[in-house]
């Protein structure tokens, strides 16, 4: 089984080495590794060239953002598998894609997706937040959950059925995708308990309050619009709960690491 790894990246020259020798380190051998750089007008493409080797498929043109570029990925990938790893997140270990492809070796299964953690910008050991997920029910959409997409690994012939990112969504295609794919789209999807990406803290959401107010009104509309109709209130209220006991489950984690 062939599985695609896809990696979008923008002026990434602090991050974006980390992220190729995380790919490069699998064990899993059969994987199709893509970069899909939007320009960048740093470092980025140096550090690209010194892997170019061991790149299957490199383009760096303009693009309209993070999502546009994801699809630019998924429209060139060839694997029967995708995922997508960013350009400032890594694999939590070289043996990620061989269970990823003891999952979805199973005929019966569309897609996987597993836990994360958010790490420290410029350390990769210090662990901040620990994203844990859980078995998919169609009613966890309305308590603020959602998989962690860096985790999502998905059949390529999902995106050929349900389609790919809506760029329309500058902040929450990704929920948006998920939604519609998993919840509309009712597929068989797998929950593999286990951390599986490392992600560093950050991201264009995060970056002001306006964002965050921005991305919650775009997720609202997208379930709505995918048939998942519930109250905007208790979904903020329900999504806080959930940051506050991953922030103290990472403290819990971090701790049993040093002892």
């Amino acid at each position: 089984m062939k599985i695609s790894v896809i990696t979008v990246c923008f002026n990434s020259e602090e991050t974006i080495e980390d992220t190729i020798k995380s790919v490069l380190s699998q064990s899993y051998k059969n994987i199709e590794y893509i970069i899909i750089d939007g320009g960048s007008t740093d470092g980025t493409l140096s550090i690209i060239e010194k892997y170019r080797a061991f790149i299957d498929c490199f383009i760096s043109e303009p693009d309209d953002g993070l999502y546009d570029a994801m699809n630019k990925g998924i429209n060139h990938a060839t694997g029967e598998v995708i995922g997508i790893l960013n350009s400032d997140d890594i694999f939590q270990d070289s043996s990620v894609i061989s269970l990823i492809a003891s999952n979805l070796n199973d005929q019966e299964v569309d897609g996987c997706y597993a836990d994360l953690v958010y790490v420290q910008q410029h350390d990769l050991t210090k662990v901040v937040r620990l994203w844990k997920s859980c078995e998919y029910h169609d009613d966890l959409w309305s308590t603020g959950w959602a998989p962690a997409h860096p985790t999502f690994f998905a059949k390529s012939n999902l995106y050929t059925q349900y389609g790919l990112f809506d760029v329309s969504n500058r902040l929450a295609a990704d929920y948006e995708l998920l939604i519609r794919i998993i919840g509309k789209g009712k597929i068989n999807i797998k929950y593999i308990p286990e951390v599986l990406v490392r992600m560093r803290l950050g991201g264009e959401t995060n970056k002001s309050i306006v964002n965050i107010i921005k991305q919650n009104i775009e997720i609202f509309r997208a379930a709505k619009r995918n048939g998942f109709n519930f109250s905007m209130v208790k979904f903020i209220f329900s999504k806080l709960k959930i940051k506050m006991k991953e922030f103290n489950s990472a403290s819990l984690l971090h701790k049993g690491e040093n002892d």
